[in-house]
């Protein structure tokens, strides 16, 4: 066993190749046997484990930085870097982060947890150093369709020009290794590397500067480019690399730790400026379920670690609820098209994209790409429902207010995720969708409670309205009214218990979203002390329901709004706005100013006392002894 005598790279460092292809065995094994306890990414991690252990054999990543890309693939790395004893609180509250954090480790270079990020950071670290300067060569390692997102390539265009220290390890695990990767291939990759074949390129290139005419050496630097070009261009199926500035190497076989080995250090040793690094790889790699099904295990919950089946409940998602009802939609009418980032399968839409594969679009990890695509498509007269994260939906803030809103398209936006979603922790929680939709203009936002309200805020998006919605639901059950009580009409609050706000001293209970649910509750508990409570739940954002609150404003009492979203710029923001004028009392629930951190959801709604029991608690000692003053 090698894996237990591993406290630091230091240690990997000493192993010889042989030692080092059972400990990549051992890692693996480590990160199946906790995945299957706490859940995680795991066939992502598996397919770059012989990455992390070649890294470290060869560079030094407190001198070489090494930025991971979005996090999904850096376990092995974080076993490595003296982790492995806390790698079983892994997605734990309190535990190891699922990402990459630079608060939980000194090897950890840069924060991550969304896409496409690598190569800028790394890029940014490699400038400082050289200023201050260090020339040592900073690495990113990017895969995972990661190099699909638009940030990734304004990064390589940069390096290109600037030119520095920066070696990128391209893991591409979608690429058949066998067609890729052969004796000609890997003749080319070692000549590419060598340092015989780049003195012989630097001493042609110096003998053009020194020895030819100015009107000859122009002439002669073009024609050997073109050969040189020319020959690669046979040979190499990423040419795109070099016309960027890199120097390229690959397809190497990722999983041939030897030859990774012998390539980085030569990278290291004998090549300048920015390098590229083609590696191959299977997700999965080593684990017979996850390689069979790399996507069903690319983020997964606990599982058997001998068969695969996952563990859990078989409760109906929203997620699940709102493919299922895109589908039934879509059958009747045409102009429907579903557009997803890289998650058909996490936003509910593969049986969609079974059904009707000309109306569906992934468009990869390309967030703002998606919004601007679908106005294109709604210019046209279809309608198209854009279902992606809420903390990936950030990342195109500027495009649904500037191409879709600032127009009035008919864009539909399903913010899957929104609120706290778990072990994923502070670069996946929906916590701001409520507070960055919120000052967009022409933008409808809804909030369903129950699978019957989200379908009918569906409805209503495709037979009612022919203009920009958000539709923002969270993660994991969905709770089946049966029918509802009253009709959704747009901008209009449902109220559920009503108490004349001139009659009686009282609290207004508005929630929104899930917030609605934790207030429900509320009204139950203060219904048992004989407190009576008008219970209002919200459904929508925006347009507020001016006419109920207008009632509102002759409360004698206090209002108080609960919300799984930020407090700062939220529902809670807006209602305390409208009754600001009427010097009413308005106490607003959500999430806190500050980044939760990973752990069950259970655990850190307590945590930020967004809970029923606590907020009953706090309104029977702080509102109601503001009503009884």
């Amino acid at each position: 066993m090698y894996l237990t005598k591993i406290n630091s790279p230091d240690d990997v460092r000493k192993l010889d190749l042989k030692q080092l292809e059972q400990l990549a065995c051992e890692v693996r094994q480590r990160i199946v046997e906790v995945t299957s306890k706490n859940g995680g990414h795991l066939s992502s991690s598996l397919g770059a484990t012989d990455i992390a252990i070649a890294l470290l054999k060869v560079f030094n990543p407190l001198i070489n930085r090494i930025v991971w890309d979005v996090g999904h693939q850096s376990y092995a790395y974080k076993i490595l870097t003296g982790r492995n004893k806390q790698f079983d609180t892994l997605r734990q509250l309190d535990g190891i982060s699922g990402f990459n954090n630079i608060f939980e480790s000194e090897y950890d270079a840069f924060g991550v947890g969304h896409s496409s990020t690598s190569i800028s950071a790394a890029l940014g670290i490699s400038a400082a150093e050289n200023i201050k300067g260090n020339s040592e060569k900073m690495i990113a390692v990017i895969g995972d369709g990661a190099l699909t997102g638009g940030i990734a390539f304004e990064a390589l265009n940069h390096c290109g020009h600037l030119q520095k220290e920066l070696l990128v390890i391209l893991n591409d695990n979608s690429m058949s290794i066998s067609k890729n990767v052969g004796g000609l291939q890997n003749y080319l990759s070692s000549m590419l590397v060598s340092k015989s074949y780049n003195s012989l390129k630097k001493q042609i290139w110096d003998l053009s500067e020194t020895h030819l005419p100015v009107k000859v050496r122009r002439t002669f630097l073009q024609g050997a480019k073109k050969l040189e070009e020319s020959v690669l261009n046979i040979m190499i199926p990423n040419i795109i690399f070099e016309d960027l500035g890199f120097k390229y190497v690959g397809p190497i076989d990722g999983h041939n730790i030897p030859r990774m080995v012998r390539i980085l250090n030569n990278v290291k040793n004998n090549m300048v400026g920015p390098v590229l690094v083609h590696t191959v790889t299977r997700k999965g790699k080593g684990c017979s379920f996850a390689e069979k099904n790399c996507t069903k295990y690319h983020g997964v919950g606990p599982y058997s670690k001998q068969t695969g089946e996952c563990f859990g409940s078989n409760n109906v998602s929203f997620s699940k609820v709102f493919g299922d009802h895109l589908c039934d939609l879509a059958t009747t009418n045409k102009n429907i098209i579903a557009i997803t980032a890289a998650m058909s399968e996490g936003t509910g839409l593969s049986d969609y994209e079974r059904k009707f594969p000309d109306r569906f679009f992934d468009v990869g990890i390309a967030e703002q790409h998606s919004v601007t695509f679908a106005g294109g498509l709604a210019l046209q007269g279809l309608k198209p429902f854009v279902a992606i994260y809420s903390t990936f939906l950030q990342r195109a803030l500027d495009q649904i207010s500037h191409d879709i809103a600032l127009q009035k398209l008919p864009v539909v936006f399903c913010v899957d995720r929104a609120g706290l979603v778990g072990e994923d922790g502070p670069t996946h929680h929906g916590s701001f969708d409520l507070s960055y939709l919120n000052f967009i203009p022409n933008l409808i936002v809804m909030a369903p409670t129950c699978a019957e309200e989200l379908t009918e805020m569906m409805n209503i998006a495709v037979n009612y309205w022919d203009g920009p919605i958000a539709i923002r639901y969270p993660r994991g059950k969905a709770d089946f009214r049966g029918k509802l009580t009253s009709p959704i009409e747009i901008g209009k609050y449902e109220v559920v218990s009503y108490v004349d706000p001139a009659e009686e001293e009282q609290v207004v209970l508005i929630g929104i979203g899930t917030g609605y649910l934790i207030a429900r509750e509320i009204h139950y508990m203060l219904k048992k002390d004989n407190i009576d409570t008008t219970l209002i739940n919200a459904r929508f954002l925006k347009p507020i329901d001016k006419n109920i609150l207008l009632k509102l404003t002759k409360v004698k009492g206090a209002i108080v709004t609960i919300e799984e979203n930020a407090c700062i710029g939220g529902f809670g923001s807006i209602i305390a706005s409208f009754f600001s004028e009427y010097k009413i009392p308005v106490y607003s629930y959500g999430i806190p100013d500050s980044f939760i951190p990973h752990g069950s959801t259970t655990e850190l709604k307590d945590i930020i006392n967004l809970t029923p029991q606590k907020i009953y608690k706090d309104i029977k000692v702080k509102v109601l002894n503001t009503i009884n003053q």
